[in-house]
């Protein structure tokens, strides 16, 4: 795709952009001009629960897609799961890794949290930095895998199940991470 890199930079310089503003523009409204009345702290919280279960029903998506190929693949797949040219990534491999980072990060930031709760400063910054550790190592442990997979996106229904699963679930792992390192920053 000709000027598809240059789009690309340019939708990522925007985005970035875009973050910055928004969270400069809410630090500056609930730090220095107080406008974070009960009313728009609501509207904060309701946000992000809607964005949340809509997120959820992006990922049912996916999962929806996935679980209809596998129990009853179709004719032209080979009429089996995973397809006949297509070898599937061990899941007691790197995916069973990328779990435990998963499961540990949660853990962690919970820990945060709660030690947010209580006002011990010192547990929540180790709990936030541990939580980016593993944020970061689960990236670095995705890309590793996707380099080594046996298949590609372009291999049917299940290389684009899984890329777009995986990719879309790691994007959102490095939102979070951006998200979790301003926090921490502040």
């Amino acid at each position: 795709y000709e000027g598809g890199g240059e789009l690309l930079c340019l939708g990522v310089v925007t985005i970035l952009y875009v973050m910055f503003t928004w969270w400069r523009d809410i630090i500056r409204e609930a730090l220095f001009e107080g406008q974070h009345t009960l009313a728009v702290q609501q509207g904060l919280r309701m946000g992000m629960i809607l964005f949340i279960v809509s997120e959820v029903m992006f990922f049912f998506a996916f999962f929806w897609a996935f679980f209809t190929s596998s129990i009853s693949p179709v004719f032209n797949i080979g009429g089996v799961w995973p397809p006949t040219h297509i070898v599937a990534i061990s899941p007691w491999g790197l995916p069973f890794v990328n779990t435990i980072l998963l499961l540990s990060s949660g853990a962690s930031v919970t820990w945060a949290h709660h030690a947010i709760i209580a006002g011990f400063k010192k547990e929540a910054m180790l709990g936030l930095n541990i939580t980016l550790m593993f944020a970061v190592a689960f990236t670095a442990m995705q890309a590793f895998e996707y380099a080594g997979a046996p298949f590609s996106m372009s291999d049917g229904v299940y290389g684009s199940v899984f890329y777009m699963a995986t990719g879309f679930h790691g994007f959102h792992v490095i939102i979070g991470t951006i998200f979790l390192a301003i926090c921490t920053i502040r």
